[in-house]
């Protein structure tokens, strides 16, 4: 088995425990990725290969490896994180993943969904490729609108206009800079162009597809792509070592705890966190903050009594303890949050989150704020909501039972076997845990 994944936790985390059950069940596994992660990939039981120096931006903020994306928000911070962190690299990723089939001939390539230099390996070889959702199912459907615009499912009649609509504007107009790109790339690689839509012409599907979700977590469609498998949540190895901070028996106090989170790779320290620091402070609640990247913590200004900040805590310690989370909308974070059953207040950044925020809104486990300027008054009051009307809670829950039903690494790992084993052939799916 070769895995090969884009070097950002949320494209790394998901697949570790499927490695190690992969590891485990005596396959030779070897994966691909930056060498910030090499000591977890080690862990799961794989054999690390690294990616060339120029596409290692593994430990960095997205700002520090992507200077020119700073301040970037909406569509157009869409639009150049897809080109410049998943399309440009995908070239170099190819030759890398080559080099390593020429000494390692893999049965199955595994990659996060946006890996796409393993999309080209896998198609200029006629290796089996499996992805495994780092995020939402970035399919089109007639039954949803194209990502990035954060709206509900709908298979109305009415709807289903709307998404034809939505994706024919895209196609001819919004994204059709990054659809050209796509057609570039594939140019560089030599592969043929595909006549798909926008963010479908850079590759062609997988024959299996894995969402590390539960069902009631993803949006519904009547055209699912054959193959499609919701196997539950994938969160992660806990840490071999865990310590503390110092002021970890404050979480067993009698005030609720709020855990602001904004991820590791996207920083919305002035978006997300200054705002939460200053509509929570003197609240009767304990605030975590974790920022996920080396932040200056004068950017926070003096902090109040009730708030505690860290880089980092291991969800699979931290979140046992928290009443609610608010999140810029990071795919794993959300799926941990909501398989220990916390509740959740969302402030949608860039890339695909406004679309997790859409999930969330529709699922019922949380408020959605707008993706403006965040109010500390708004704020505020969405975390009251949500700490005081117990049906976020209590549909939270219901999501954490539905996560806990499902055995993640064992399902993936069948799948994938299977896929190996068939060259190319797995049952289709669709709901299937």
């Amino acid at each position: 088995m070769l895995i090969a994944t884009t070097p950002a936790p949320g494209h790394v985390v998901g697949i570790l425990e499927v490695a190690r059950e992969l590891a485990r069940r005596g396959h030779e596994v070897r994966w691909y990725t930056g060498r910030a992660f090499q000591d977890r990939v080690e862990q799961a039981g794989a054999r690390f290969e690294p990616m060339r120096a120029e596409l290692d931006f593994g430990g960095k903020s997205r700002e520090e490896a992507y200077p020119g994306h700073a301040g970037l928000t909406g569509m157009a911070g869409f639009k150049t994180g897809v080109r410049d962190i998943f399309y440009r690299t995908a070239p170099a990723q190819l030759e890398d993943l080559l080099a390593v089939l020429d000494r390692f001939p893999a049965d199955c390539l595994l990659a996060d969904d946006m890996c796409y230099g393993a999309c080209f390996a896998a198609e200029r070889t006629g290796i089996p490729l499996a992805w495994l959702s780092n995020s939402v199912y970035i399919l089109g459907s007639r039954d949803t609108a194209p990502l990035g615009r954060g709206l509900p499912p709908s298979s109305s009649p009415l709807g289903r206009a709307r998404n034809a609509l939505l994706r024919f504007v895209g196609d001819r107009v919004v994204m059709r800079d990054l659809r050209r790109e796509a057609d570039r790339t594939r140019d560089q690689v030599a592969l043929p162009r595909l006549r798909t839509g926008a963010m479908e012409n850079i590759a062609r599907p997988p024959a299996l597809y894995l969402l590390g979700t539960v069902r009631s977590f993803e949006f519904p469609r009547s055209d699912l792509l054959p193959g499609t498998h919701f196997v539950g949540g994938l969160l992660g190895l806990p840490p071999e070592h865990f310590e503390p901070p110092g002021w970890w028996e404050d979480l067993h106090g009698t005030r609720p705890v709020v855990l602001v989170t904004q991820g590791t790779t996207a920083n919305d320290v002035d978006r997300l966190l200054v705002p939460a620091v200053r509509a929570l402070a003197g609240q009767d609640v304990l605030v975590v903050i974790t920022t996920g990247s080396a932040v200056d913590a004068g950017r926070l200004g003096p902090l109040p009594d009730n708030v505690r900040l860290e880089r980092f805590v291991p969800y699979h310690h931290l979140l046992p303890h928290v009443d609610v989370m608010v999140s810029n909308g990071g795919y794993n974070g959300i799926n941990a949050a909501l398989a220990e059953g916390v509740p959740l207040v969302v402030v949608p950044g860039s890339e695909e989150k406004p679309d997790v925020a859409a999930r969330v809104k529709w699922a019922g486990a949380g408020v959605v704020l707008g993706r403006r300027a965040v109010s500390e008054a708004g704020l505020r009051q969405a975390v009251a909501t949500v700490l005081t009307d117990g049906r976020y809670r209590r549909r939270a829950r219901e999501l954490a039972a539905e996560y806990r039903s499902c055995d993640a690494p064992r399902r993936a790992a069948d799948l994938i076997e299977s896929l190996a084993a068939s060259q190319g052939q797995v049952p289709t799916g669709g709901v299937t845990r």
